[in-house]
């Protein structure tokens, strides 16, 4: 299973989003200038994540875009499922080797687990965890 940008930004827009969530709305310029993505990606991916009911939109000068809920109660796997289809890891499982089957089953279980288990806020969290003092970033 390979997740791709539309996957991973789509993600980093609900993290953002998540960040800020009860503050209002977040224009998608701040978020695209923050993570020095290309804006232009991103206007393509918040109708799906609007369509999908993860985000709200709000008109005016003072517009943007906030969580449709909180981050407590989003996971990283309502994102990934909704931008890339469903989580599963080998195709035409049905014609592979029983013992096979088994493994891939298996794998794409322990996948979905990971993603359904992982909230936005589990997200933040981990991110604020990881910036040192000394503006290093740990990686796991």
């Amino acid at each position: 299973m390979k997740i791709s940008t539309k996957g991973r930004y789509g993600l980093t827009i609900i993290v953002e989003l998540g960040k800020r969530y009860g503050e209002g709305p977040v224009p998608l310029r701040k978020i695209a200038e923050e993570q020095t993505l290309s804006e232009a990606y991103l206007e393509q991916l918040i109708p799906l994540l609007r369509n999908g009911g993860l985000v709200k939109s709000i008109r005016g000068a003072y517009g943007g875009y906030k969580l449709s809920k909180e981050p407590c109660e989003m996971t990283a796997g309502d994102v990934i499922r909704l931008l890339e289809g469903p989580i599963q890891f080998v195709e035409g499982l049905d014609e592979e080797e029983v013992p096979q089957q088994s493994l891939w089953r298996n794998i794409s279980e322990a996948v979905r687990e990971v993603l359904d288990t992982t909230t936005i806020e589990d997200l933040i969290l981990a991110e604020r965890k990881e910036q040192r003092p000394d503006g290093y970033m740990f990686y796991i």
